[in-house]
């Protein structure tokens, strides 16, 4: 089903199969909503509410935070808009307010495309598509981004779904246990969050960081980036999020996302914190523009393609 009518934060595409329901805005191609049987597994937004904290929303060029809004490449320049002041950065891309058109869609299946044009910060143009399907098996993402443009261009995906494993009230995070299979994360400064360095999980802090076995979440604040993620035998790395009683939501990225963002949601305009737990699948890690880390850089009609999957657990 899609919604003719255009409200907040877009044209509204629905989607159903197997016990899923996946509600996609157009505005940013974010995921608005996603039902198991009834049971949220994102922290849903209204159709007609400003998209909140970047919830379900796409990433591109770049996820994550370019410190002042600037990077060289290809020995030019380029600056970027500052749209976090306080931490003068440029964050979360260029694509999270355009308007995706409807490319394709069934029952269980929707393509959205938008085109990103050229402009004084990124001067190239990229066409971008994401399609959004359910099964049984729960909604497997992907998105595909092409460079239109006569130059190489530099690239980063993302996404940024908060996931839920209960009723998102606030603090809810605390009792949840969290499972991420990564040998190592990045520490950023406390006023910026910006890179500081990588470290082993094991090894900084007495483990504190260490999600390699499930744990609970507790009073632990994340706003960090995880790579190194141990993978199944079908190349995906997984990530879950249960309740006491085992009931959740797994994440499973493929080989191009490298890096996961975990945010236990600590800054929030809604006086709602800890409410939902952002794991946000990058191509790279935060200020990648700059460090070149894992950036991804696009010849001229070259595609570049990143997939993740959302699934429930437990009970329904």
């Amino acid at each position: 089903m899609t919604d003719p009518v255009r409200a907040a934060s877009g044209r509204q595409h629905v989607i159903t199969a197997g016990g899923y329901r996946a509600s996609l805005a157009s505005k940013g191609a974010s995921l608005r909503a996603l039902t198991h049987h009834g049971r949220d597994l994102v922290v849903p937004f209204d159709a007609d509410e400003e998209r909140p904290a970047m919830r379900g929303a796409l990433l591109a060029p770049w996820p994550n935070r370019t410190a002042g809004g600037r990077y060289s490449f290809d020995g030019r320049t380029h600056l970027l808009a500052i749209d976090e002041p306080a931490r003068r950065t440029a964050n979360h891309g260029l694509v999270a307010d355009l308007d995706f058109a409807l490319r394709e869609r069934a029952h269980s299946r929707v393509v959205l495309g938008a085109v990103l044009e050229p402009s004084h910060g990124y001067p190239w143009r990229l066409d971008v598509q994401v399609e959004v399907a359910v099964t049984a098996d729960g909604l497997a993402h992907t998105v595909v981004a092409r460079n239109e443009s006569a130059t190489p261009a530099p690239l980063g995906l993302g996404a940024h779904p908060y996931l839920i494993a209960g009723p998102p009230r606030p603090h809810a995070v605390d009792a949840w246990t969290l499972e991420i299979p990564a040998a190592r994360v990045m520490l950023v400064t406390p006023d910026r969050l910006l890179p500081d360095r990588i470290v082993e999980v094991a090894a900084h802090d007495g483990g504190a960081l260490d999600f390699r076995a499930p744990r609970a979440i507790g009073a632990c604040e994340l706003n960090h980036a995880f790579t190194a993620l141990r993978r199944d035998a079908d190349g995906f790395a997984r990530l879950r999020l249960t309740s006491p009683t085992c009931a959740g939501v797994e994440l499973a990225v493929d080989g191009a996302y490298r890096w996961v963002q975990a945010y236990s949601s600590d800054e929030v305009e809604d006086g709602r914190p800890r409410t939902g737990l952002a794991l946000e699948p990058m191509t790279c890690p935060p200020d990648a523009l700059n460090s070149k880390h894992d950036l991804i850089v696009l010849d001229p009609g070259e595609v570049a393609t990143a997939a993740f999957r959302l699934r429930a657990i437990g009970t329904r």
